[in-house]
């Protein structure tokens, strides 16, 4: 299944500067499984030790934010888009 995955501009220098790849994926945590595969050491810049998103990360399929959905169950079809967005902080 083609999962296209959108790479914030912070994370692109380990992906060798790619906005936009394709994976595939059943689940967003096998997607985070493939893009680590592709490119060694992306996994640590998006989950703690215990293997769950880091906390100033926020992951969409298809527009939906996934912590409303199933988490990192989260599942995938063909033609999903996954975008990883940085939470902005600021007062």
């Amino acid at each position: 299944m083609a999962i296209t995955v959108l790479i914030p501009t912070p994370l692109q220098k380990f992906t060798n500067n790619q906005a936009s790849l394709e994976c595939e994926a059943s689940d967003v945590k096998s997607l985070l499984d493939a893009l680590e595969q592709a490119f060694p050491g992306i996994k640590a810049r998006l989950c703690d030790e215990q293997g769950q998103l880091r906390r100033f990360l926020n992951v969409y399929v298809n527009s939906e934010d996934i912590r409303f959905l199933d988490g990192i169950q989260t599942s995938l079809g063909n033609g999903d888009e996954v975008s990883i967005v940085p939470a902005v902080a600021g007062g």
